[in-house]
């Protein structure tokens, strides 16, 4: 190459091209990571709902058991306690789920 401006225009030219070629690269691999992060949080949100319904359903079960073979002849008030306590632990449960909600 013998005129130094032709040269130039080749070497920034080359220049642009490696730098394009890297940023779409690293921006590809940026979404990809995203987007595995973003799967990734979905299946531990999932899991936990999972987790969260099979303890519920296992203490319902429980609790059924109990209260069918102690409480079978219990008064309406105790009934009606039992019933202000369970919407008191699920107005907890579902504070405490948008909090974790809210954190993700």
């Amino acid at each position: 190459m013998s005129n130094p401006l032709v040269q130039a225009f080749f070497v920034g030219r080359a220049v642009a091209e490696v730098i394009n070629e890297r940023l779409e690269r690293s921006f590809t691999d940026t979404l990809s990571e995203l987007g595995k992060l973003d799967a990734e949080l979905k299946e531990h949100l999932h899991e936990f709902t999972e987790e969260v319904m099979a303890r519920a359903n296992r203490a319902e079960e429980v609790d059924m058991t109990t209260s069918t073979t102690t409480s079978s002849d219990s008064e309406t008030g105790d009934v009606q306690t039992n019933i202000d306590e369970l919407r008191a632990e699920i107005a907890l449960l579902r504070t405490e789920l948008q909090n974790y909600r809210s954190q993700t």
